[in-house]
């Protein structure tokens, strides 16, 4: 048994999975993930925060509105066009469309719907407009290295 505790300079091990507010698993990681806490990672603050000061075994939930987690959905981010101006390869719910406006910023769009003859492609995150609940399982607890603190851990987490 350690006596490690969750908190800065440590790297931390983590399974989760998010929720929505119907109960639907929108995302889960049964394996484990890895995150440098306190430092350079992709974890809401939300969640840092709530893990902090916990130990391997520990379980945490955080209730997260739209605001607080991928934004509220974004109407001018959804476009539908006839069915017969897109490409065969993108005819197809979940396909990813990359378009670029005129500033030359690239966006990733994913294609939502297919209705009468019509295609919607929406570039909000899946999980815009949703208040979402994090249960996150600390599986390990180790100390970080300067660089680790600095970069981060590879494993993407949360976000």
């Amino acid at each position: 048994m350690t006596d490690a505790v969750v908190g800065k300079n440590k790297v931390i091990s983590i399974t989760y999975s998010i929720v929505s507010e119907d109960g639907e698993i929108l995302e889960q990681s049964d394996i484990p993930v890895f995150y440098a806490h306190g430092g350079v990672n992709q974890m809401f603050p939300e969640v840092e925060a709530a893990l902090e000061g916990h130990v391997v075994g520990d379980t945490i939930e955080v209730v997260l509105p739209p605001g607080k987690a991928f934004g509220e959905h974004d109407p001018s981010l959804t476009f539908t066009d006839d069915l017969d101006n897109v490409p065969p390869e993108f005819r197809h719910v979940g396909a990813e469309v990359q378009m670029q406006n005129d500033r030359g910023e690239t966006r990733s769009f994913f294609v939502a719907s297919i209705e009468n003859g019509k295609l919607t492609v929406d570039g909000n995150h899946p999980f815009a407009g949703k208040t979402l609940t994090y249960s996150v399982t600390v599986k390990e607890i180790r100390d970080a290295t300067e660089d680790e603190m600095k970069k981060g851990v590879s494993s993407p987490v949360l976000h």
